[in-house]
């Protein structure tokens, strides 16, 4: 007897391996992807603007870096002593305005070399819901504190999101025709719009994602990944999420990294990745003598074992 129901994943079409040059964009939840893509030393980028949950405010930091529009001083503003742009996420925000647009900009010209070159762009959606700066109409992603009144709360419709996921993938495949797009919905849980209003905000996400794949011109370069079902049905319990009982506990993450593996990434990366997790675990172990012969001797097995594989992959750094 089974106690739980599993999700059958499809094999990603194009598979990630050593070779592969990621960017992993969206949700707070594409970082736990990224973090375990970072631990196993894929080439990988995350987030360079940021956190960004919804698809519109996605397309914009696309767009820009794709065509290099570069951001202005008429971009950023001034409150509660720091620079901001309404555009990234406030961990960028900074209190000298010519080093923040300095860094914005070195943002999109760096953005547009990995988009470029990128194999795989793997894009998490949080939210349908945005809010519009009332004073320009524009969508934010990210209202950086600033006074609730100033801006309207809207939903955004299947059309809307799946025409911005259109756009994104047709930019990013008129400079670089071979970039697998994966789509996946955060499992995190935006309760603070309300319980019903969380789970129609997820299904037009996933609505649009599924309108997008079955596209027919689209279909060879994009992919599904199921991690808002992994949550919702294969781990349907509290022991699963965090102390908030809104974001996924370890466990969960560990558990939906361990399905990502088994159907995103090729197995002729399997061997390297358990090279690098023997070589992560020895640097964080910690000994009761550090001057010991052993531990000497353990440091030197452990630098061998780092030096022959960057022998094999040279962009490998611990």
């Amino acid at each position: 007897m089974q106690f739980r129901t599993r999700i059958p994943i499809l094999q990603n079409k194009t598979q990630i391996n050593y070779q592969s040059k990621i960017i992993a964009l969206g949700s707070c939840f594409v970082e736990n992807i990224g973090k375990k893509i970072d631990y196993y030393k894929f080439q990988n980028t995350v987030n360079p603007f940021g956190i960004i949950f919804n698809p519109i405010s996605l397309e914009k930091v696309i767009v820009r870096s794709i065509q290099k529009d570069y951001f202005k001083e008429k971009d950023i503003f001034f409150h509660n002593d720091l620079w901001h742009c309404y555009e990234v996420h406030s961990e960028l925000s900074n209190p000298n305005k010519d080093f923040f647009l300095k860094q914005l900009n070195a943002l999109i010209d760096d953005t547009n070399v990995q988009l470029k070159q990128a194999t795989h762009c793997i894009i998490t959606l949080g939210t349908s819901w945005v809010y519009q700066y009332n004073e320009t109409k524009e969508i934010v992603a990210n209202c950086h504190k600033v006074p609730q009144k100033q801006f309207l709360k809207q939903l955004l419709s299947i059309d809307e999101i799946e025409k911005s996921l259109k756009n994104i993938v047709f930019l990013v495949a008129s400079v670089n025709p071979n970039c697998s797009f994966i789509f996946t919905v955060s499992p995190v849980r935006h309760i603070k719009d309300g319980f019903v209003e969380n789970n129609v905000s997820k299904a037009h996400l996933i609505s649009a994602i599924h309108n997008l794949l079955n596209t027919e011109h689209l279909k060879r370069n994009t992919n599904y990944f199921p991690s808002y079902e992994i949550v919702m049905d294969e781990l349907r319990d509290y022991r699963f999420y965090a102390e908030d009982m809104l974001h996924p506990n370890q466990v969960a993450i560990d558990y939906i990294w361990q399905r990502f593996k088994e159907t995103v990434v090729s197995e002729i990366a399997f061997l390297t990745m358990d090279e690098v997790e023997t070589i992560q675990k020895a640097l964080s172990h910690r000994p009761f003598n550090p001057n010991s012969s052993s531990h000497l001797k353990f440091i030197e097995n452990t630098q061998r074992k780092i030096s022959n594989l960057q022998a094999k992959f040279s962009f490998i750094q611990f």
